[in-house]
């Protein structure tokens, strides 16, 4: 069988030695993300940054498949959320007293002001 056949060439053995780091990361981006106070927020990037990370692509990957975080909390830098969840994120921001901002585009989040950090 090569490795083009449709089973594939199985899995990577550098990937599985190294399969370790990723649960690690994955259990970090939990921690943080269920960290962020309400009212509060973390761009993808700073999560990642704070977890030394330079990966924000894969902390969205992360929260996408995470069930039980708080994953409104954490949005693009410029404030948006995937816009086919802003009905349900803005209830919460609304609840929780999350600085918004209304801009000809619509409703975002005051990053400025809501950003949080674990190194406050």
């Amino acid at each position: 069988m090569s490795e083009f056949d449709a089973e594939g060439p199985g899995p990577s053995p550098w990937l599985e030695e190294r399969a370790w780091v990723y649960e690690e990361f994955v259990e970090a981006v939990h921690e943080l993300a269920a960290a962020i106070p309400p009212g509060r927020v973390m761009t993808y990037g700073s999560l990642a940054a704070a977890l030394g990370s330079r990966a924000p692509r894969a902390v969205g990957r992360i929260m996408a498949h995470s069930e039980g975080l708080p994953w409104w909390r954490v949005v693009y830098a410029d404030g948006h959320v995937l816009p086919h969840y802003w009905a349900e994120a803005i209830e919460h921001y609304r609840e929780e007293g999350t600085p918004l901002l209304e801009t000809r585009d619509g409703i975002r989040i005051d990053v400025r002001v809501a950003r949080w950090s674990p190194f406050d």
